[in-house]
């Protein structure tokens, strides 16, 4: 369930002053490219609080990493079907919002999909499909139906040895969640958090204007299709535009349902509107594994959250309140 996402933010910077300008800083966190921009007063100002912000995503990675085995994540996968796993508030609470959106998508999104076999190959090395058996094994230790919460005590129990949670589909949309809430705490007054694609903004540029993004053209990815004015919420896409296989006439997504262990077919990018980044990341990836209409007709239920998508043939299909500014 791992994710690609391109869009482009497009700025327009005219007309603010010297004492209230947007300072930004490029870095690698969670493995990935982050860009945080503040607006502040000064360029000492605008570092304090880019740090503060670097030191919250470092704090979230340290929290949900299932590569550090000193994590709270990697406690409760060592401990899959052997004994509950206490976990902080924090967590345990992002937890069960996954949860939430298993069941809201059906299981299109799973936290479990990190039980998952690595059998599908999108490096090009895949010369053939692997068996209906292979797949079905593949996914045999998958399920959110299998973690056990106990908020009484915060504890976590995979109820199958071999089980495993990752937070790959949502970690880099919660991680900036968190260090936008901490920077607006803080009293910054307009910002973008880019965790590698994922966009999560707030306030306006100094000149007054709404941020605006420019959502790629998936078929020419040089080229944008959409832009659109985006204020304190986020904007994500999950898609395939590279990692893909061909099978008989038929394009396969590195996008894995967690439900089949099929990847992903029909559409080849989906973008969702927000109001937090966690949310925005967990449902592209879930419109893109439940299929252009199916994901549509949920969008459509859900209050503030719109999508665009994008199918296999470059048709674009949109949830029905979004408005689309055409470059």
């Amino acid at each position: 369930m791992m994710r690609l996402a391109w869009p482009i933010l497009l700025v327009f910077l005219t007309g603010f002053s010297l004492a209230n300008q947007p300072y930004k800083r490029t870095l690698k966190l969670m493995g990935s490219r982050f860009e945080i921009t503040v607006v502040a007063n000064s360029e000492t100002e605008a570092n304090q609080f880019m740090d503060m912000a670097v030191e919250e995503i470092t704090r979230i990675e340290k929290l949900i990493s299932s590569w550090d085995p000193n994590s709270e994540t990697s406690a409760v996968n060592a401990a899959a079907g052997k004994k509950p796993v206490k976990v902080s508030p924090e967590l345990f609470k992002l937890i069960q919002r996954a949860i939430s959106v298993s069941k809201l998508t059906d299981g299109a999104f799973d936290i479990t999909y990190a039980s998952m076999d690595r059998i599908w190959k999108f490096d090009g090395s895949m010369k053939e499909m692997p068996s209906e058996e292979m797949i079905k094994a593949s996914v045999e230790k998958v399920g959110y139906q299998n973690i056990v919460l106990d908020e009484a005590n915060s504890t976590v129990f995979l109820k199958k040895e071999g089980m495993k949670i990752g937070f790959g589909a949502i970690g880099k949309g919660y991680a900036a969640d968190k260090a936008k809430e901490l920077l607006i705490s803080k009293g910054v007054v307009a910002g973008i958090i880019n965790a590698s694609g994922d966009m999560n903004t707030w306030g306006k540029q100094p000149n007054g204007k709404d941020w605006m993004v420019a959502i790629t053209n998936p078929m020419d990815k040089n080229k944008a299709f959409a832009l659109l004015p985006i204020e304190h919420g986020a904007v994500v896409t999950s898609g395939d535009y590279e990692k893909y296989v061909n099978f008989n006439g038929k394009r396969y997504a590195h996008i894995i349902d967690p439900r089949t262990g099929y990847p992903a077919t029909g559409i080849i990018s989906a973008t969702v509107f927000a109001p937090k980044a966690e949310l925005a990341d967990a449902l592209a990836t879930s419109v893109f594994v439940m299929g252009i209409e199916a994901g549509i007709d949920r969008i459509n239920q859900l209050p503030h959250i719109e999508c665009i998508i994008v199918d296999d043939q470059g048709k674009i299909h949109q949830s029905e309140n979004i408005k689309i500014e055409t470059e």
